[in-house]
């Protein structure tokens, strides 16, 4: 029973969504009618700018580490951190609040994994930010990310569950991001610092 109540949490702490409360709060529009009209970290960086936009992002890791920490606290098993974590990303993505029309979850990732194994998600926000720093295309930063920290857990021999966990995001990630990687493809992914084509 703890267990769910404890996901069922974590599900709504993830649907606290600070991009559409940080830009109602500061400039009085819903983030998801302006730029990508994601809901997320990057969005809010490119319209409102580098304090908002950081200001989420941190917000959003931190979501993720709360859920997981309530899914140990609440609960004796690895499993139960998985599933908050989990259910947290998915709040994020599609939050009750706001319409089930939320991020892509990256940043709550991080915070996700950052809580169940530090050092893969440390090397895997290394080559995210490395990528980043190189091609400016965030999009495939992010997909990096999610797609280095299963393979990393699985070299750091970490418990099944945390793989486990990392796989599925991952596959949230790619899902989440798919106009991206099209947009990647084709060539017309926008570069962070560039104006939207």
């Amino acid at each position: 029973m703890l267990t769910v109540i404890a996901v069922i949490i974590s599900y709504l702490l993830g649907s606290v969504s600070f991009s559409i409360l940080i830009a109602k709060w500061v400039k009085g529009i819903d983030i998801r009618n302006h730029g990508s009209g994601n809901a997320g970290a990057t969005n809010t960086l490119r319209v409102l700018g580098k304090g908002p936009g950081t200001a989420v992002f941190l917000l959003d890791i931190v979501k993720g580490v709360v859920a997981v920490v309530l899914g140990y606290l609440l609960s004796y098993g690895e499993w139960t951190a998985v599933l908050c974590g989990l259910a947290a990303i998915i709040g994020h993505n599609w939050p009750i609040w706001f319409g089930f029309k939320g991020g892509k979850g990256i940043a709550t990732t991080v915070g996700v994994m950052a809580s169940l194994a530090l050092w893969p998600t440390l090397i895997a926000g290394a080559i995210a930010i490395v990528a980043i720093a190189i091609t400016r295309y965030v999009s495939l930063g992010s997909l990096l990310f999610a797609l280095s920290t299963p393979l990393l857990i699985l070299i750091w021999q970490k418990p099944q569950a945390f793989f486990w966990a990392s796989l599925i995001l991952c596959i949230f990630a790619f899902v989440r991001h798919r106009s991206n990687i099209v947009k990647l493809l084709q060539g017309r992914e926008n570069k962070l610092g560039a104006k939207r084509r």
